[in-house]
């Protein structure tokens, strides 16, 4: 058996008929950049996460750019953030000329430890940024409650987590802003890069829809810094078509995950959802030791697996200058050293999660 690890080619031939007459309808029109469904989208991303305003652009990591040059954060300025997760969280906050500051990570959901972020505060913060990874939210309640107390802006890294709720609410609608990715692996992927910005604040919305087109507000007037950042008319058609249909993939996603947990229960510790919270499962990891020979194992199985993420940002050589040494955040450390990604998609069937496990 050969198992596909996210099989975006299933996903498109489902509803190939209505991707293809969207994105020929906009091919049609040639409105290639800020066409009538990049505005479409927005107001169904908007409504679907239950945030005021969507802001839609370029990709994920732009996503979190514009946020914080949105908010003004410049260069020697402070961001929390965690050391466990994709570069361009931390990456952006660097971009800027400002430092991002790590904090360790809780050992059950691999997101950032809300008991530890007060004791990095300085005078310097200005933000956090929790990232709600492989698709479950950091407990937002208990940050937003430490950033009030010390007057800080929350944008939640929700690249990974599109779809998933917190005490009910959705994530992207938890903090000040809210940031995800449609790349074309995340749970509601694009055919490119692709991303959004949510929030409810009217005079942040206005800012950030004027940075994405390098500041204007209105053509060749030019009121802040800004980016080229727009999301293309073509991937806003794609992703109208896969937003009415995410409800049911998300169930599917969330399917595959309890039949993993159900195969692997008492053998292997699956992951760990956190009460009341769901999640989008962009990922399905899980702890292993001896994680090269496992690998290379169910590769001969023709069994696919991957690494999110091989090594904290903390020990990554291009931020050697933060001063962080080895064993600065144990928990991270030892995480990165054993998490592995089995194959995650809403079409596996139970003959493959049982080959999946059963090779396991």
């Amino acid at each position: 058996m050969t198992i596909d690890f996210a099989n975006l080619q299933k996903h498109y031939l489902l509803y190939k008929e209505e991707i293809d007459t969207a994105v020929h309808a906009v091919m049609d029109k040639c409105n290639f950049i800020m066409g009538e469904e990049v505005a479409q989208l927005e107001n169904a991303l908007a409504v679907y996460v239950g945030a005021k305003h969507a802001i839609t652009c370029s990709s994920g990591t732009d996503a979190l750019q514009l946020s914080l040059m949105a908010i003004g954060i410049a260069p020697g300025d402070e961001v929390i953030t965690t050391p466990f997760t994709f570069i361009a969280t931390a990456e952006m906050i660097a971009h800027l000329g400002a430092v991002p500051v790590f904090v360790d990570i809780d050992e059950a959901t691999y997101n950032i430890d809300p008991a530890k972020i007060e004791a990095a505060i300085t005078k310097k913060t200005k933000a956090i940024i929790p990232v709600s990874l492989y698709g479950q939210t950091s407990d937002m309640e208990v940050i937003n409650a430490i950033a009030s107390k010390h007057g800080l802006i929350v944008i939640e890294d929700a690249a990974q987590s599109f779809g998933a709720t917190y005490k009910g609410k959705k994530s992207c609608a938890l903090s000040d802003i809210g940031c995800t990715s449609f790349f074309p692996a995340k749970p509601l992927g694009c055919f490119g890069d692709g991303g959004a910005i949510f929030t409810d604040n009217d005079a942040l919305a206005e800012k950030m829809r004027s940075m994405r087109v390098h500041g204007q507000s209105k053509r060749y007037h030019h009121r802040y810094i800004g980016i080229g950042g727009r999301l293309d008319t073509i991937q806003a058609a794609v992703l109208n078509v896969k937003l009415r249909h995410y409800a049911e993939d998300l169930t599917l996603r969330q399917e595959v995950a309890r039949k993993y947990d159900t195969a692997l229960s008492g053998k292997r510790p699956v992951p760990t959802i956190a009460n009341g919270r769901t999640s989008a499962y962009a990922q399905y990891s899980i702890r292993v030791k001896n994680r090269n020979d496992l690998q290379n194992e169910l590769k001969q199985h023709g069994i696919p697996t991957a690494v999110h993420y091989p090594m904290p940002l903390h020990l990554q050589e291009c931020f050697t200058y933060l001063g962080y040494a080895k064993g600065a955040f144990p928990i991270c450390e030892a995480v990165a050293n054993e998490i592995m990604s089995l194959p995650m998609n809403p079409f596996l069937s139970d003959d493959e999660i049982t080959y999946i496990c059963g090779k396991l």
